[in-house]
This record gives structure tokens, sequence and C-alpha cells, in this order.
């Protein structure tokens, strides 16, 4: 079950990346606004698109979404930290290319969001 979960989890989370990354490289690109900042900005626009589809297709959650919401978005809250924090050392102080920095900080803060949604926001 857990395995089924977390690659469900894994391909919701590609829809969200897609949004992320996509509000990511506009903003960067197009827009010439900070990479930490637009990465905030495209975590939370992949937050909102994660939540709708792990509600309904990952843990088939029926609980209200009063009761889910605020805790699978104080969870993106402490993953966007992490994911702010990550990019701001390897963007500003290590100088590492956004987009690969934005890849590893993907990665690092997909453990920790499918980790505390399995066991308490969707529970």
């Amino acid at each position: 079950m857990i395995i089924r979960q977390f690659f469900s989890f894994a391909a919701v989370g590609v829809v969200g990346t897609a949004a992320h990354y996509s509000t990511l490289v506009a903003l960067v690109q197009v827009m010439h606004v900070n990479p930490v900042v637009s990465s905030g900005a495209g975590f939370i626009v992949g937050a909102l698109v994660n939540y709708a589809l792990n509600y309904r297709l990952t843990f088939r959650s029926t609980k209200l979404h009063r009761d889910s919401m605020p805790k699978f978005f104080l969870v993106a809250l402490f993953g966007l930290a992490f994911n702010t924090a990550i990019m701001a050392l390897m963007t500003e102080i290590w100088k590492v290319y956004y987009l690969i920095a934005q890849v590893l900080a993907t990665a690092a803060v997909l453990v920790w969001n499918f980790a505390v949604n399995r066991y308490w926001t969707f529970r």
C-alpha cells in the first residue's frame, strides 16, 4: 500500500512540479525575478495543484477540506522553507545554476512531503 501511494504521490508530484517549474522559469526568464523568489512562487502554485490531486487520487481522502487543507499547507510551508533555504544556499552562495539547484531541492522536499502527508495530513 505504501509503495503504491508513494508512486502515486510522485506521479501527482510530476504535475505539481511542472506547474512549479513553469512558474519558476517564466518568472526568471521573462520577468527577470530573482530565482529564490521565483522558486517560492512556483512552489505555492505547485502546492495548490498537489493538494487537489493528492486529496483525490493518492490518499483518496474523505476528510473535510477544512480539516485536511490546513494540515497540507502547514506541511507545504515547511517544505517551502526547506526549498527556499536550499535554493538560496545553492544559487546565492555556491552559484549553482538555478534549475540544477531546483531539481536538488525538489528531490529533498519530496521525501519530507510524502512522509508527513501520509502519516498526518490525510491519515
